[in-house]
């Protein structure tokens, strides 16, 4: 055996322990911190609520295409009536979403009163007769000539956003709001107002979504359990009469499960018909346009029960994809809400998610038979220009309060232009673009030191 350098033989080592091997990366764990750190980051919830939002009304689109064409052609209309109306007023409340993403602050809490004023007008005229009108039953329309009509109350609730929001604010600015009459006066009575100019016109349903708008900036106002269960024992108490004093309210409380289109003494076609449409879609549903139950079975496939024409045409795996997009814009909202200093974009971003998901769970639940039918619609997803525009600026709420984060403010500042960015250099020696704000430099350095 040859020796070493300084002729004595290598010593020998003891033989060790084998080297640790480094643990195995779990891939399950590495897309879970991948998740939760793109959760984390500051534009997730600016990304959630304008995603979320134009996914579900792109997609209420092409519903509100597939639902209502049986209805146009029985009304001896073209078959894209609906939809053209329904687009048009998503172009116009697309323009408002992007006025009051651009809007500040300010100016959202100058207009909470002007908004108010005009809804109350509205709602005061839809009960003057030869103005107002009535669709299905309720006193709650005016028509705006041809077939274009609409609906005040829809605006109520943004009414009611914008000025409680303010309101609460204002007191919380003063400190008002540990005594109990700044915490109800004057919200509670212009409430009453709104829901009593409402239930003139029998709409019950645009009733209960108010009353939870009030309840949710109560909630947010940090109202004792005390007050805030009396509020609502009154507002239970006004509501279990105007239930009982009407047979078709009561007739709708019994539809609740119901399997026959009789149950009873109460018609419940519609309820009924409603499950069958999404108990016939099974997984992946019979495809977009092959419903049977918009052929005249199923009344308002379009506007109330168009969740259920979604069941029957996209299955199971479309009725999801819906729930989990106002999932999304949900916790979005929540988190605008949380995260914020701003008592006015705490109350607002609180109201407007309160008064989105309400809605959403009130109108999917009358289709899934779990709660009586209300008669209201499906935010962003159901035909209707006049519950469309509303909610459309309460969504460019939402992001003009996202993006006034900190945070969020700073990310989209660090952001660059796709023009001029630096790219990578092609094979074979080839150089990519140079980058033109650095081209701009050099040529401004050579021409500051005297080169031709």
């Amino acid at each position: 055996m040859p020796g070493s350098r300084t002729g004595r033989p290598p010593a020998r080592r003891a033989p060790g322990r084998p080297a640790a091997r480094p643990p195995r990366d779990n891939p399950v764990q590495r897309l879970y911190a991948r998740a939760r750190k793109a959760w984390d980051r500051p534009l997730t919830a600016y990304y959630l609520i304008l995603g979320g939002s134009v996914l579900i009304t792109v997609l209420g689109l092409v519903m509100v295409y597939s639902a209502s064409q049986i209805t146009a052609l029985q009304l001896s209309l073209p078959g894209s009536y609906f939809f053209r109306k329904q687009f048009l007023a998503a172009v116009i409340g697309g323009v408002l979403l992007f006025v009051a993403s651009r809007m500040p602050v300010k100016l959202h809490r100058a207009l909470a009163y002007p908004i108010l004023a005009g809804a109350v007008f509205l709602m005061v005229l839809v009960q003057v007769p030869g103005i107002g009108m009535a669709v299905n039953g309720n006193q709650n329309w005016i028509s705006l000539g041809g077939s274009f009509q609409i609906q005040p109350s829809e605006f109520g609730k943004l009414a009611l956003v914008l000025w409680g929001a303010d309101l609460i604010a204002r007191k919380q600015e003063r400190k008002l709001l540990t005594q109990w009459k700044h915490m109800l006066v004057p919200l509670v009575p212009v409430a009453f107002l709104l829901l009593g100019l409402i239930m003139l016109g029998g709409d019950m349903g645009t009733a209960i979504i108010l009353t939870a708008i009030l309840f949710g900036l109560l909630w947010l106002a940090g109202a004792p359990t005390r007050l805030f269960a009396g509020v609502l024992s009154v507002a239970g108490l006004i509501g279990l009469v105007l239930i009982k004093t009407s047979p078709n309210r009561m007739a709708r409380l019994a539809c609740i499960g119901a399997t026959e289109p009789k149950s009873g003494v109460a018609d419940c076609w519609q309820a009924v018909h409603g499950i069958y449409a999404l108990a016939s879609g099974g997984i992946f549903g019979s495809g977009l346009g092959a419903s049977v139950e918009k052929w005249g079975q199923l009344p308002e496939a379009h506007t109330d029960f168009i969740f259920a024409v979604t069941g029957e045409e996209l299955g199971l795996a479309g009725t999801l994809s819906v729930l989990a997009l106002f999932a999304a814009l949900g916790y979005a909202g929540i988190r605008v809400a949380g995260r914020t200093e701003d008592p006015f974009v705490r109350y607002a971003a609180g109201g407007v998610t309160t008064w989105i998901t309400a809605q959403a769970v009130i109108n999917i639940g009358a289709v899934l038979g779990l709660l009586p039918i209300a008669g209201v619609p499906l935010p962003l997803f159901s035909y209707g220009g006049s519950a469309l525009l509303p909610t459309m600026f309460a969504i460019g709420l939402l992001i003009a309060f996202a993006r006034d984060e900190p945070a969020v403010r700073a990310a989209l500042a660090m952001r660059q232009p796709r023009f001029g960015r630096k790219r990578a250099g092609g094979s074979g020696g080839q150089r990519g673009p140079r980058r033109w704000n650095t081209m701009r430099r050099r040529a401004s350095a050579a021409r500051s030191s005297g080169e031709r």
